[in-house]
C-alpha cells in the first residue's frame, strides 16, 4: 500500500508540473473535473488547485457512500495529492523559481510535451490502482447503477468539457488540447499495459507437432499445443499457441511456412508479458 501510494504521488507531481508548465502556460485545455477547473481558472483567475478540491469534495462524499471505503481510498489520496502538487507548483510559479514553457508559434511542439507529460503523470497514478478522482468517481457510480460503460461516460464528459470551453477559448486551442490528450493516452496505454509489445502466434496445421518442435530448437521459445476438432473434417488436431518478441515475427512465419504452406496462422498483439524469455516476473 504504501509503494503505491508512493508511485501515485510520483505520477501526480509529474501531472501537476506538466500541467502547468505546458498546459496552462499556453491556454490549452484537458477533460473532465481538471479540465473545469481550468476553465474557471482561465475566467476568473481562480486557482486550479483549490477549485479541483472543491469540486471533487461532494463527489468523495457521494462516492464513499455508494462505492465504499476500500475502492475510494486510492481516489482520495490521488486527488489530495494532486491539489496539493498544484498548489505548489502554484507556489512555485508565483515565486520564480519555476518559468512555465510559453511559445506563441509551435503550439505543436508544446501540445506533444504537454501529452507526454501529463500521460506519464496519469499512467503512474493509474497503474498503482489511483484516480485524480472527478469525472472518474461519477462513471463508476453510474457504471454500478445503471450499467454503463465507464470508458464512454468519461469520454462523454471530457467531451462536454472541451465542448463548453469552446465558448471562451479560441478553437485553435481546443484543436490543440486533443493532440494533448491523444498522445497522453497513448503513453498511459503504454504505462498501464506495458510498454514491451510481442505477438502471439496460433497456429492451426496438420503438421502441428513438427511446427512446435521447430520453434522450440529454433527460436528457443516455450510453445503449447491445445487439443482441436476441425468443425467441417471432423478430425482432432491440435493448435500451436506461443508468444514471440517482435523482431522474431518474420522468423516464426518463415519457419512455419517451411514445414506446412497450409498452416492457417492468426497473429495477435500482446502487451506486458512476463515470464521465462521475456520481463521477470514481479
Amino acid at each position: 500500500m504504501l509503494s503505491n501510494l508512493i508511485f501515485i504521488a510520483i505520477g501526480t507531481a509529474v501531472y501537476a508540473f506538466g500541467l502547468h508548465y505546458f498546459v496552462i502556460a499556453n491556454g490549452l485545455m484537458e477533460g473532465g473535473i481538471t479540465g473545469v477547473a481550468l476553465l474557471i481558472n482561465y475566467i476568473t483567475g481562480f486557482p486550479t488547485s483549490m477549485t479541483t478540491l472543491i469540486v471533487n469534495v461532494p463527489l468523495f462524499i457521494l462516492g464513499w457512500r455508494m462505492l465504499g471505503k476500500a475502492p475510494m481510498l486510492y481516489t482520495v489520496s490521488g486527488t489530495l495529492l494532486l491539489s496539493l502538487f498544484l498548489w505548489v507548483m502554484e507556489v512555485l510559479i508565483g515565486s520564480g523559481s519555476i518559468v512555465p514553457f510559453r511559445t506563441e508559434s509551435d503550439y505543436f511542439l508544446v501540445s506533444a510535451y504537454a501529452g507526454v507529460t501529463l500521460g506519464v503523470g496519469l499512467g503512474l497514478v493509474f497503474r498503482y490502482g489511483g484516480t485524480t478522482g472527478g469525472s472518474d468517481i461519477v462513471a463508476r457510480i453510474l457504471h454500478r447503477k445503471k450499467g454503463w460503460s465507464v470508458g464512454r461516460l468519461i469520454l462523454v464528459t471530457d467531451a462536454v468539457v472541451l465542448g463548453a470551453s469552446l465558448l471562451f477559448l479560441p478553437k485553435e486551442k481546443i484543436m490543440y488540447t486533443l493532440v494533448v490528450v491523444f498522445i497522453s493516452t497513448k503513453v498511459i496505454d503504454i504505462l498501464i499495459e506495458g510498454a514491451y509489445a510481442a505477438k502471439a502466434f496460433t497456429i492451426i496445421s496438420d503438421q502441428a507437432t513438427p511446427v512446435a518442435e521447430a520453434i522450440t530448437r529454433e527460436l528457443d521459445r516455450g510453445v503449447t499445443l491445445f487439443p482441436a476438432i476441425g468443425a467441417f473434417s471432423g478430425q482432432p488436431k491440435n493448435i500451436v499457441y506461443c508468444v514471440v518478441a517482435m523482431s522474431e515475427m518474420k522468423r516464426l512465419k518463415d519457419l512455419v511456412h517451411s514445414i506446412d504452406p497450409r498452416a492457417f496462422v492468426i497473429i495477435t498483439e500482446v502487451h506486458d508479458v512476463v515470464g521465462e524469455g521475456f520481463k521477470p516476473i514481479a
